[in-house]
């Protein structure tokens, strides 16, 4: 049998938040695993991971400010990301869950645990969830271009249609060799009308203070001191624009694991920062992780993945 895909509306504070569902194939006790993005991202980034992972209920939202949740009202912030997460969980009744974050939904997925840990077993943070090596002494403008650069100035931007947003995204060198139908959906839903054109769904506003707050508030350093869930760090060689050392530089890496000796981590060095997620080959590998972690019974995935974990490694 095939998985289904579908979209609910959660109530939170501020609006309803958009999220996608992908039922297990034919399951109906099958694991579900809470997916977060990152932090101009949407909901169908993890569209790869689904087709990799047939039997498993994914449950993955549109965070406030981003794709079909970009008017919820309120302020932003690690903290209610994470209460967002929450009312996804009560709304749908879930058990406790195997947590994955992506990037800036990996910093999320920590304060979740944090705030919520009923709600959490173990959490998979996908180069994402430490402190990043950031510039001190910067505002909060600069601080978003340092850390986001390109991603951050193309929330400004306008584009004539969905091609032309297509045409943009080819140009980008983390995607050259990993272009694909399910990457062109996932793009073509972040855009939204914007006068005569279209323009990228994610709020800059809440873009800077989600980045401000990742990098510099309490928030995320407290939850991981407090620690109280399982939790693996996977790590890539090269960052937003495919280019080395990636958003951890290994000298950077290690002093932070030794603040967070609970954080188990792994190397994946065939990929930069999008791919690990959003390829074929990148997601089969996560793939592999993820029914690791989230059932004690082997879980089904995709035939690549068993190639594709080559490039992991356990560092």
């Amino acid at each position: 049998m095939t998985r289904t895909y579908r979209t609910i509306e959660v109530p939170v504070a501020g609006g309803d938040l958009h999220v996608g569902v992908w039922d297990a194939a034919g399951e109906a006790d099958a694991p579900t695993v809470l997916l977060v993005h990152g932090v101009t991202s949407s909901h169908l980034a993890w569209q790869f991971l689904a087709d990799a992972l047939p039997h498993v209920r994914l449950v993955a939202p549109d965070l406030r400010g981003r794709g079909r949740s970009n008017a919820v009202e309120g302020p932003a912030g690690m903290a209610v990301h994470a209460d967002d997460l929450a009312a996804v969980c009560a709304h749908l009744g879930l058990p406790p869950v195997l947590v994955v974050g992506h990037s800036m939904g990996a910093f999320v997925a920590v304060a979740f645990a944090d705030r919520h840990p009923d709600a959490v077993t173990s959490l998979l943070l996908v180069d994402g969830g430490l402190p990043l090596a950031a510039p001190a002494g910067l505002d909060p403008e600069e601080l978003v271009a340092a850390i986001l650069g390109p991603t951050a100035e193309r929330l400004s931007m306008r584009f004539r249609d969905v091609d032309a947003y297509l045409a943009f995204w080819r140009r980008h060198a983390a995607f050259r060799e990993a272009w694909s139908p399910q990457l062109e959906r996932y793009l073509a839903y972040d855009l939204v009308p914007d006068g005569d054109g279209l323009r990228p769904a994610t709020s800059y506003r809440t873009t800077v203070d989600d980045t401000v707050d990742l990098t510099t508030g309490s928030t995320v350093p407290d939850a991981l001191a407090a620690l109280r869930r399982p939790a693996l760090l996977i790590t890539v060689p090269r960052g937003l624009q495919d280019e080395p050392p990636g958003l951890y530089p290994l000298d950077h890496l290690a002093d932070a694991l030794s603040r967070v000796p609970s954080v188990e981590h792994r190397r994946y060095e065939s990929y930069n920062h999008y791919t690990i997620v959003m390829s074929e080959q990148g997601a089969a590998a996560l793939a592999l992780v993820v029914a690791e972690l989230a059932a004690s019974a082997p879980i089904a995935v995709d035939a690549l993945a068993a190639e594709a974990a080559a490039g992991g490694s356990l560092a």
